[in-house]
Formats: structure tokens, sequence, C-alpha cells
């Protein structure tokens, strides 16, 4: 087991790759001593908070249309799968852009890049509020996936450079709340403002949300951030490169986008399973789907006693038994009584297995760690977007039973060998 305070071994980057390829980066130390936490833009606390509202923006962007599919799908005369292009895209653009906003919050400062990309979001879903037809709405979901694609990656790294690793996983847990209840948000407040008022709605309230958070986290951001314009001479390229280069950065970011794949593929059809098999409501499955976000919330907050408690190794296999039984019991639940406590079970497992898996990702190239966090979530929604192709093929083709019949038990294979990895 690993001790607390100590760099993971799957994690630890070789000295000459990473003096070749990642340094001179920065002009503070790589990685904050135990116990030090540093900001640069005003009060801790405030940054801490409207990073919070940017990423809590972000992942509700991000979750909003799962609960929309059906009513998109009946607005545009089209499949459930087919409607989840909207899905797809945004979880493309979110990838692929993370290699521009990576480096550039390396170079430019991140919190600046948060705020720029927060306030962009604004038009993405000005654009999907007046969409006239399905494909200006999907045209709108790749401005706002790309434009997301600098927040909660930016916001990660930031805790990276302000926070010791023996205390980064309860850190980024904290963040973490700030996810799940954007989840809950995307997932149960899209359903039910749908239903009283349509599908509209919820971009309009995104985008004043992002208007605000943006415009309050850039004006911190001018007064100055923890990472200095100029820090970093070699550009992305060779970065980027120098992180690939490494071995153990390869594993994980090979493990991050199988998880992506399993996990975000099976989350998109969640509510539509509940209205296909349980005849629910949007706003009933959306409430119910966002149970997951809740599980979620309780693993935030019980994070630094089951670390100190099993380690990482430990929290990865919990992770993995626990999305295991959860997918399967939504799946195959005889009632809607099981899928509360299915759906909690499911997203308590993501955020275990999920958390260790980009608390690691934090320690790939300190001297480079935007760069690192974007590449990790460009291979995790790389493999969303691959994950919710295949999910929507399963759902049209065969049986949507059968995507959490799958995913369950693959989460749980990759959850053991990443835990076997932890343990070296």
């Amino acid at each position: 087991m690993m001790r607390r305070g100590t760099t993971p071994s799957c994690v630890r980057a070789s000295p000459d790759l990473t003096e070749r390829f990642l340094e001179p980066q920065r002009q503070d130390p790589i990685d904050p001593p135990a116990g030090r936490v540093r900001t640069g833009a005003g009060s801790p606390a405030a940054v801490a908070w409207l990073l919070g509202a940017c990423c809590f923006a972000s992942i509700a962007s991000m979750r909003a249309c799962d609960t929309l599919l059906p009513a998109l799908a009946a607005e545009f005369s089209v499949t459930v799968g087919q409607a989840s292009r909207v899905i797809f895209v945004f979880a493309v653009a979110y990838g692929v852009f993370q290699l521009c906003f990576g480096p550039l919050g390396d170079r430019y400062g991140k919190l600046r890049v948060i705020a720029l990309c927060a306030l962009a979001c604004v038009i993405g879903n000005g654009i999907a509020f007046l969409s006239p037809s399905l494909d200006w709405l999907v045209a709108a979901r790749i401005v706002s996936g790309a434009f997301a694609a600098g927040i909660y990656p930016m916001a990660m790294a930031w805790v990276g450079d302000s926070v010791a690793y023996d205390q980064r996983q309860v850190a980024l847990a904290r963040l973490v709340s700030a996810s799940v209840l954007g989840t809950l948000a995307g997932q149960w407040l899209s359903g039910l403002i749908a239903e009283w008022a349509g599908w509209r709605p919820t971009f309009a309230l995104l985008a004043g949300l992002f208007l605000v958070a943006g415009g309050l986290l850039l004006l911190r951001a001018a007064r100055g951030d923890a990472s200095p314009a100029g820090a970093v001479r070699q550009g992305r390229r060779p970065a980027l490169l120098g992180i690939l280069a490494l071995p153990s950065a390869r594993w994980l970011l090979a493990v991050t986008a199988i998880e992506g794949a399993l996990a975000f593929g099976a989350i998109a059809f969640m509510p539509s399973l509940l209205q296909r098999h349980h005849a629910v409501s949007l706003s009933m499955a959306g409430g119910l789907t966002a149970f997951y976000g809740v599980g979620g919330f309780v693993y935030s907050r019980v994070a630094g006693r089951l670390l100190r408690r099993i380690g990482e190794p430990g929290l990865a296999r919990l992770g993995g038994a626990s999305l295991c039984l959860g997918f399967l019991a939504f799946a195959y639940a005889p009632s809607l009584v099981w899928i509360p406590g299915a759906c909690a079970l499911a997203g308590f497992g993501f955020y275990c297995l999920h958390n260790t898996l980009q608390t690691n990702a934090t320690q790939m190239a300190p001297a480079a760690r935007g760069a690192a966090m974007a590449l990790f979530a460009c291979v995790l929604f790389l493999g969303q977007s691959a994950g919710v192709l295949a999910a929507a093929w399963v759902a049209d083709h065969l049986s949507d039973a059968l995507i959490f019949a799958i995913v369950g038990p693959g989460l749980l294979a990759l959850s053991l060998a990443a835990a076997r990895r932890f343990r070296r």
C-alpha cells in the first residue's frame, strides 16, 4: 500500500524524460510541500467558490441532454439513438479541445483560461436555446463542448499546482462535489424544466450561469494567477510528446479511456431506460437518475477517511465492485423502488475509481500539469464518445438493459487491474 505523501509508482515520471521534455516550465516549485496551499488571485475561498461554480455549470451542460433525449427525439422526429448525437458531439469536442486549453493554461494562467472558456460557453448555450433543428442543436453542442473543455480539467490542474499530493485526493473530492451537483442539476432539473416549459429554457439558464461565474472569475484572474504568463517556454508539442513518452502515463491514459467509454456510455442512457421500461415522466427519470450524483456526493464527504483506511488500491476495487452491482441492479430492477439505491451505488463507485485515477493523473507531469490534465480529459471524453456511439447501437438494435449488463462487469475488471498497478 502506498505511504501517504509519496508519489504513486504508477505515475512516477522518469527523471530523464521529464527533464528532457517538460522542464523548465514554471518559475515556482513543481510540487507544493506538504501542508502548503498556494493561490495567486485574491482570496483562496473566493477562488474556490468561483471555480466550483464554473465546474458546476460545465458538468451540468455536459449532462443536460441525457434526460432531454426523449423530448429531443419527439420534437425533431428522430430515434433516441439519433438524438444522442447531441451527447456524442459534445464529448468529442470536449476531448479534442483539451489539447488546446491545457498548454494555454500552463502558459497564460489556468484561472484566466477557465474564465474565458466559461464566457465562451454562453455563446454555445445561447445557440442551443435558439436552435430551429437538430443539426443546429448539434452545432451548438459542439461549441459548448469545445469551450467547456477548458474548465474542469484546468481546475483540477490548479488544485494540483496548489495542494500537496498527500492532501490532493481530498481537495479534488471537494471539487468533485461541484461536478456532482452539476450532474444532479443537469440530469434532474433539465427534465423538470422540460416537463413544464420545454427543453429550451435549460440552455438559457446555463448561459446565464456561465456568464455570472465566468465574469466574476475573470475579474479575480486579472489580479494575478498561480501560473504567470510566459512561464512555459517550450510550447505544447514538446510537453504533450514528453508526457506520452512516459510508459506509466500511457498506461494511465489507456485505463482512463476505457473507463470513459464504459461508464459514460451507460450513464447517457439511464433516463431513457427508465422511460422505456418503467414508463416514467421526464422529470421522474431525471430525478431518479440524479441519485447517481448523490452517490458521488457521499463519496466526496467520506473520501479522506476511505483513503486513510484502504488506500488507493482499495478505493479502486471498492469503486469497481460498487459500479458492477449498481449497474446490474439498475438494468434488471423489478420495480422503481430499487432504482435510487442502484443509481447511488453506481455513482459512489464511479467517483471512488475515477477520482483515484485523476489524482494520479495530476502527477503524470508536474512541470506541465495543465497539458497533462488536458491529455487525461481528452482520452476520457474521446472514450465517452466511443462509448455513447456503441451504447446507442445496442439501445436501437438490441436492448438498452444489455448496455449495463456489459458495462458493470467491464468496470469491475478494469478496477481490479488498476488496483494491482497502484500497489506497485
